[in-house]
């Protein structure tokens, strides 16, 4: 509002170096100073400068509200560069919202990778605190983000990029020189960092509260985060009804109605195991198998933003199914929830299919069998062995191991050994059969 830009504007001064500035954050804010904070003079600085696409443009707009804008091509996180571009000027209010997004899981992180992020956040924000100490700044604004803060899943470089920016904040002030890290959650910008996310990673942070900021809300908070002593402030848009929902990181606990319904929330995952349990333990080999197909699958569809499970192919690999890494880290940590296991990180990488994923969680999640459970299980091996086509049997030279097994090389077989034909004419059913009833005479015959 009008108030809150008024207070502002005394905090900037009239002269603003912006960092970032063709990027949509940087962007909005250069014209803010302008409209909101009465700024008269503005520096932008970006790697293309003037160049950058829309550059020409936001000068223009700035320049017709009478601003004295200028464009500089500079790498902030290049020190000599930085130096050589601020030597002789004075400013009075700075903001930091250079940034790069380059996400991935912690075992992806390279190196370069890391570097590629830190450098336009943390390496540029410690030489614009030591290039402009010995400046009357009235403004030192630092331009952080939430993941820093709450984590984030595969933003280990950017989370660590922006917590820097949150201590220097913090350590400027104890220096007594103004600083301020804004922590922002997303914007729903199309262009620049939020503009990069896909349809999945908005879903994603969606379902975890976390929605997107209209550039008038971001503003706003820009504006009540400048009439703040706080060196750390975290601006964001959160839904408290999925915060109540779902299982959320500790700091947001507070936001949600007390402990109570912290409680409800974990009652309600030990309940979903729990329930789990309980209905497998009425069902049958197969009925159980089919049960978690199910919840495999609609797991699954929820994740990818399928309608429901039916999309999902039982014997179709994870990956072909659109499956990204952060993908997957979510839909182990949904199957974690619903089973009660601690399944791994490389869930769909162990078990490649929704199929071949349910049968591993049948043996995790089912309750011990009894006997009649061990007569189902070997049910279920002599049905699996039995889709087993002959000629791929004698194809893996497993076709005389089977004989030998049933008994009908030997001369001492009381039944007559079968011709080549006849066993050539057997189904796989029958000569596997055959096989597992010859070796269980022959184990009955050891254990007496």
């Amino acid at each position: 509002g009008a108030g809150a830009g008024s207070v502002a504007s005394s905090v900037f001064g009239d002269v603003v170096l912006v960092t970032g500035a063709s990027g949509a954050l940087g962007g909005l804010v250069a014209r803010h100073l302008v409209r909101g904070h009465g700024v008269g003079r503005l520096l932008l600085v970006s790697r293309r400068g003037a160049d950058a696409p829309g550059a020409v443009e936001l000068a223009a707009e700035l320049s017709a509200l009478g601003a004295r804008v200028e464009w500089a091509a500079c790498d902030v996180a290049d020190r000599e560069a930085l130096a050589g571009l601020l030597a002789g000027r004075s400013f009075s209010g700075v903001v930091h919202a250079a940034g790069v997004l380059d996400d991935g899981l912690i075992g992806s992180l390279t190196p370069e990778r890391v570097g590629r992020v830190l450098r336009p956040k943390a390496d540029a924000a410690w030489y614009l605190h030591e290039l402009t100490r010995g400046m009357d700044l009235s403004a030192f604004v630092l331009f952080s983000s939430a993941a820093g803060v709450l984590g984030g899943p595969g933003q280990g470089n950017y989370a660590a990029a922006n917590a820097f920016l949150d201590g220097l904040a913090a350590h400027r002030r104890a220096q007594g020189l103004p600083a301020q890290s804004l922590a922002w959650g997303l914007w729903a910008t199309q262009s620049g960092m939020g503009g990069e996310l896909v349809e999945g990673d908005r879903e994603r942070l969606e379902r975890a509260g976390m929605a997107g900021l209209s550039p008038g809300q971001g503003l706003e908070l820009f504006d009540v985060a400048g009439a703040s002593a706080a060196p750390v402030l975290v601006p964001m848009n959160l839904d408290a009804r999925t915060l109540e929902a779902d299982e959320l990181p500790p700091l947001l606990r507070g936001l949600v109605r007390g402990a109570s319904a912290r409680r409800a929330v974990s009652a309600h995952n030990a309940g979903g195991a729990g329930a789990l349990r309980q209905r497998l333990a009425g069902l049958s080999a197969d009925e159980r198998h089919e049960e978690l197909l199910t919840l495999v699958r609609t797991h699954a569809a929820a994740v990818l933003g399928h309608a429901g499970p039916e999309a999902v192919e039982p014997e179709r690999a994870f990956k072909d199914l659109g499956f990204d890494s952060l993908g997957a880290v979510e839909f182990r940590n949904t199957l974690n929830s619903a089973t009660g296991l601690r399944l791994p990180p490389t869930l769909i990488f162990d078990y490649p299919t929704a199929r071949v994923l349910a049968e591993h969680l049948v043996t995790e999640v089912a309750p011990d069998e009894d006997d009649g459970g061990a007569s189902d299980h070997e049910e279920r091996i002599r049905r699996l062995l039995g889709t087993i086509p002959l000629t791929r049997l004698r194809d893996a030279g497993l076709m005389d191991t089977l004989l030998e097994l049933a008994g009908v090389s030997s001369a001492t077989t009381a039944e007559p050994v079968p011709e080549q034909d006849s066993i050539d004419a057997m189904d796989t059913e029958a000569l596997i059969s055959m096989a597992l009833r010859e070796t269980d005479l022959d184990d009955a015959a050891r254990r007496d």
